[in-house]
């Protein structure tokens, strides 16, 4: 993947609401590669702008969070997540059914 692959990334992470999620899978089929969500995933693992890219608003498909989160851990894309209003359930993950951002 080239740098205008992980430009596309941000772009379109950058347009995801506070209170709202995308899944790596998801962000890779709006860029216009859908088989390439862990691409997606190692974008946002270098992301170079994280306040401007908010990389942590992206979780897996079954919206639980990063285990390698890049900017503090689990536990920050937890707090960052929460203070926009996202809740999880019991297991640590994101009801997609509510949180999903859909473009």
């Amino acid at each position: 993947m080239t740098d205008g692959f992980f430009a596309k990334v941000y772009q379109t992470v950058k347009m995801i609401p506070r209170g709202k999620v995308a899944t790596y899978g998801q962000i890779a089929r709006l860029i216009g590669h859908p088989r390439a969500a862990r691409q997606v995933g190692w974008a946002l693992h270098v992301n170079p702008e994280p306040i401007i890219v908010p990389c942590h608003r992206v979780v897996n498909r079954n919206g639980a969070l990063s285990g390698a989160f890049a900017f503090g851990g689990m536990d920050m894309q937890r707090n960052l997540l929460e203070s926009e209003g996202v809740c999880f359930d019991q297991t640590g993950c994101v009801d997609l059914s509510v949180y999903l951002w859909e473009k």
